[in-house]
């Protein structure tokens, strides 16, 4: 089983201009784009003093939304799982990742049927927890729990409340035994037997953190969680992600990450 937050590699993709046009679940203006490069930039750097090494693929102009590598792929030391987006637009990203996954991978599989994102997909050591949402639907989650079950991991449908966008954006990996999840999906009993830090109310927008190493990556605009976290005596590093949060962007979503050795 691999460890839930152990990197030492990365896949990444430049933002196009498309971008400022990519997905929103709830409306509002567009992001500037020198906004995006910039915390992209910073979101890549953080990657990089983490200890990871980062290979950037050139923007998809076609696709505003292609930064977000994690929604067409999963990636494990072992493996690498091409996915099938819940959202149209999205549908032929996989196709254009398939390359440098299978220059890193020996094993590349595909999602037989139904539809999957990969922000709807928090690996844990003992299990993957598979949320169903608006763009991961039962048959595609059910068929992703079986061809994780193949490759020797256990995998947990899990059912989220009606207003998680994906499973991710209202929960994270804090450490081997701590999940950071909103009060509603805390609620949902999705994490049990897991020690829960429910995020403040007011900073559900921020429950997205990504742990590299022993580092997590968190928002800047969202002190109460900060505290929290530093509370639970974790080492954080902030980054502005004002800009990128428009387009319901998050920390995990923005790279494919795994242990090579």
């Amino acid at each position: 089983m691999s460890h839930p937050f152990r990197f030492d590699r990365a896949i990444s993709r430049r933002p196009g201009a498309s971008v400022v046009k990519g997905l929103r679940a709830g409306g509002g203006p567009d992001p500037s784009l020198e906004g995006v490069l910039a915390e992209h930039a910073a979101y890549v750097a953080a990657l990089e003093a983490a200890g990871l090494a980062v290979t950037l693929l050139d923007p998809l102009e076609d696709f505003p939304d292609a930064i977000f590598v994690e929604d067409p792929a999963l990636v494990f030391p072992d493996c690498a799982v091409l996915l099938n987006p819940g959202t149209e637009s999205r549908a032929g990203e996989g196709a254009y990742l398939r390359p440098a996954l299978a220059a890193m991978f020996d094993t590349v599989l595909d999602l037989p049927e139904g539809h999957a994102d990969g922000g709807d997909v928090l690996a844990m050591d003992g299990a993957v927890y598979i949320g169903l949402s608006a763009r991961t639907d039962r048959q595609g989650a059910e068929a992703l729990a079986r061809l994780l079950e193949g490759t020797g991991r256990k995998a947990v449908v899990a059912e989220t409340p009606p207003s998680v966008l994906h499973l991710k954006t209202a929960s994270s990996i804090v450490d081997e035994e701590t999940i950071l999840a909103t009060r509603e999906l805390a609620a949902s009993g999705v994490y049990a037997g897991y020690r829960v830090l429910e995020i403040p109310a007011g900073e559900e927008a921020g429950a997205n953190v990504l742990r590299v190493n022993d580092t997590i990556l968190a928002g800047s605009r969202f002190p109460r969680i900060l505290d929290l976290l530093d509370g639970h005596g974790a080492k954080v590093v902030t980054l502005e992600n004002s800009e990128i949060e428009k387009i319901d962007a998050g920390f995990t979503c923005m790279s494919l990450r795994w242990f090579g050795g």
